[in-house]
């Protein structure tokens, strides 16, 4: 598995996004990961030194995956610049339909009140 640095994943990410613009999809994974294998971890373990844990990220769109690791040093800045990728290239996304409150609430009260009753006192 090749990993690309921070920058140039984001800009394979964009392109990613531009060109499946029209048709396609683009599927984004994000895994905790320390890019070690379980021996290497035992043995760090056992020796009782931390591990350090990284962020995989892992972008495809069927025909080409790219991925990349971040560390907890580059999270916040790669966080704002992946919010600002996907904020961006999501103008596909249909929006939600809403009730209108007043509406709402004016026909439960309505309702409410007619098939409702008072129960006796005896």
């Amino acid at each position: 598995m090749v990993l690309l640095q921070l920058d140039p994943f984001l800009n394979e990410l964009t392109s990613m996004f531009e060109k499946s613009k029209e048709k396609g999809s683009v599927w984004v994974t994000l895994k905790r990961s320390s890019l070690k294998s379980k021996l290497q971890k035992r043995k760090l373990s056992s020796a009782g030194e931390s591990i350090e844990y990284r962020c995989l990220i892992r972008a495809t769109d069927a025909k080409k995956t790219i991925s990349t690791s971040v560390g907890a040093k580059d999270h916040q800045r790669f966080q704002a610049s992946y919010a600002t990728i996907l904020k961006a290239h999501m103008t596909a996304l249909k929006k939600r339909e809403r009730k209108d409150r007043k509406k709402s609430t004016e026909a439960e009260k309505k309702q409410g009140t007619s098939t409702t009753t008072k129960p006796k006192k005896l």
